[in-house]
């Protein structure tokens, strides 16, 4: 399924996207305190490249590392991380949900020429080797020398916002890689060896940390700034549980996950990263965290969260640091949110068949409104959508907005989810209310923290019991006119204009 040559770290990755003109190099000096904001959000809203901050300082000082930003700024660049081309992200995401649910097959014949990626991805093994670049460098001596940014003006203080942490759950062995779990969690820098990892309850860092605080044993952490394209994304996907990380990143990057062992905690850590920090998180050891602007748009409450102690950082010779930007939409959050919407859609498809398409508009936070179209057949088919749809994956527990429409409406176009809410929904008839339903306590119109409503909008023609009126009929042309109009738009009009 791959198309483009291997990435097999951030640096190969950087060549390959400055070859296609698509990474820019900033000389000027930039402040990682609020500038550098205002940079990347501008760059990825004007479709812009990749950028490389060559002098991004703080309070004047000069970082001895270049800063890398926007690295996902667009779709294009999203496909090409995952190895593909954009037309081809249909094909991924059936390979995904080949995951979840392999379809029964013809014969070994069958399944071998239909399942290559979930045979690779369910036997991939990473390799481990003695030496490694990660480990070479010798300049960083804290956290305080990493250039890390402060993107917003109420922020707390510097962030770490790309990195992959990985950790393990008690009673497993370093070496059993497949039982890793690797996740992005905004990191907050507190000071030159204490940083706060703020993983959610439902986040795999946070269930293994429950279980090494079962056990009463300090549990080790390792996170890698700078990964490969392939990790970065594996990190973020929402894979199911019997599928490695690190062994789908390989698939995905088309070579072996290499991994190197950690210098001061008990771990295998990405051999190719730029930077690995190493440290523990001890049972019961918090602090507050935050406030900090988040992808709603609004700064987050301060909250408790564990703290790592840092006991090593390790890293390439002339390292470079990855940062991104969290915040209203549009941000690189959000386009790989969107690029990850196209992936989810066979998985969802085999879970409820009468879906056609769906679009999380990014605008919604990624995930708080979705926009569904159907196959409609059978009366109350659109709540029964709604339904599963909400208790289907958990993330779309969070989703506060379901809008149902019809076939011949484009769900990802307003105008025509426009005219379907004018014209086939009645606000006493086709609204579909739930209360008291999980959501993202970072959402403050929630009446309880964690706890919300829920509405499921009917936009869809309504046919047998659904109404006792006629319903009107659509008013559409002969399509040979229609197709003789654009020629003489083409042929005439155009010219005229020219």
């Amino acid at each position: 399924m791959r198309q483009l040559p291997p990435f097999a770290d951030l640096r190969a990755f950087l060549t390959w996207l400055e070859g296609s003109g698509d990474l820019l190099t900033v000389p000027q000096p930039v402040d990682l305190r609020h500038e550098m904001t205002a940079l990347q959000l501008a760059t990825l809203r004007a479709n812009g490249p990749a950028l490389r901050f060559e002098q991004a300082h703080s309070s004047g000082a000069v970082a001895k590392m270049p800063v890398i930003a926007n690295l996902f700024g667009t779709r294009a660049r999203v496909a090409a991380g995952l190895g593909i081309v954009l037309a081809d992200l249909p094909r991924l995401g059936e390979a995904l949900a080949a995951l979840r649910t392999p379809a029964p097959v013809d014969g070994l014949r069958d399944a071998l020429s239909r399942w290559p990626m979930l045979r690779a991805a369910l036997s991939a093994r990473p390799q481990i080797v003695n030496r490694a670049a990660v480990q070479q460098g010798s300049d960083i001596a804290d956290l305080t020398q990493i250039p890390v940014q402060t993107p917003w003006p109420m922020d707390a203080g510097p962030l770490i916002t790309w990195p992959v942490v990985i950790t393990r759950p008690h009673g497993s062995a370093p070496a059993q890689t497949a039982r890793y779990n690797l996740g992005v969690y905004r990191a907050q820098v507190l000071g030159p060896d204490r940083l706060i990892l703020r993983w959610l309850a439902h986040r795999g860092g946070a269930a293994h940390a429950r279980t090494w605080a079962q056990a009463h044993e300090p549990m080790p952490v390792a996170i890698a700034l700078g990964s490969d394209p392939a990790t970065l994304l594996s990190a973020a996907l929402p894979l199911p549980e019997t599928v490695s990380e690190l062994g789908f990143s390989g698939v995905l990057r088309g070579v072996r996950t290499t991994l190197v062992a950690a210098k001061t905690v008990p771990l295998l850590v990405p051999a190719q990263a730029e930077i690995i920090l190493e440290g523990w998180v001890h049972p019961g050891d918090t602090a507050p965290e935050g406030p900090f602007g988040d992808h709603t748009g609004y700064y987050n409450a301060v909250e408790q969260f564990p703290v790592m102690r840092v006991s090593a950082i390790t890293h390439r010779r002339d390292p470079l640091y990855l940062t991104t930007v969290t915040g209203r939409p549009p941000d690189e959050p959000s386009v790989i949110g969107e690029v990850f919407n196209d992936l989810a859609l066979p998985v969802i498809r085999a879970q409820i068949p009468e879906i056609r398409d769906l679009w999380l508009p990014p605008a919604g936070c990624s995930y708080r409104i979705a926009v569904v179209q159907i196959d409609k057949r059978y009366p109350g088919q659109a709540r029964r959508v709604m339904m599963a749809l909400w208790g289907m994956l958990p993330q779309f527990s969070y989703t506060k907005l379901v809008i149902v429409v019809d076939t011949d409406i484009d769900p990802r176009n307003w105008d025509d989810i426009a005219w379907a809410l004018s014209t086939r929904m009645d606000a006493g008839r086709d609204l579909m209310v739930l209360e008291r339903t999980p959501m993202d306590y970072l959402d403050f119109a929630a009446p309880l923290e964690g706890l919300a409503g829920k509405l499921g909008v009917d936009a869809t023609t309504k046919i047998g019991a659904e109404t006792t009126r006629d319903w009107g009929q659509v008013m559409a042309l002969d399509p040979a006119h229609e197709a003789r109009a654009m020629e003489f738009v083409t042929k005439f009009l155009k010219k005229g204009t020219g």
